[in-house]
């Protein structure tokens, strides 16, 4: 089963994003970071319980305590071996700098948290085809790639 890590500070947005993997059958483990050191002690391999060598996918918010989302893209880009899990940078920030940051440091998508329950839970087949996974269900994502 993937392992998905979720680096996010804000229990009501790791609550909506269990419910959007929920909502599109998304079958994964997940694994929630909620400051950046603790993502940075995952990806370096600090952590018993989370291996990295199976992370299938980062869900990484830019605004996080202690190691903000930047620092951890870096941290990512300049491990050859990590470069392979896909990164989705989902946060509040619209900064174009942030943007172009995320991108030139491997980001595969760099998406807004919705400000509405149906685009959060639409996030869920976002995170489904960048698993590879297929689902019965068929919804439009309404999701864009900004």
């Amino acid at each position: 089963m993937p392992e998905v890590l979720l680096a996010d500070d804000n229990p009501s947005d790791v609550y909506l994003i269990r419910e959007a993997l929920r909502e599109y059958s998304v079958d994964c483990e997940l694994r929630v970071a909620s400051d950046g050191r603790d993502a940075i002690d995952i990806i370096a391999g600090r952590r018993a319980d989370v291996k990295v060598e199976n992370l299938s996918l980062i869900v990484l918010d830019l605004n996080l305590p202690r190691h903000d989302g930047i620092e951890i893209l870096r941290l990512l880009h300049d491990s050859p071996g990590l470069m392979h899990i896909p990164v989705v940078v989902l946060t509040s920030s619209d900064s174009p700098r942030d943007r172009l940051t995320a991108n030139q440091l491997g980001a595969v998508r760099y998406l807004r948290k919705p400000s509405n329950l149906n685009e959060f839970l639409q996030l869920g087949a976002v995170f489904r085809d960048l698993l590879g996974q297929t689902s019965t269900k068929s919804r439009a994502t309404g999701v864009s790639n900004e």
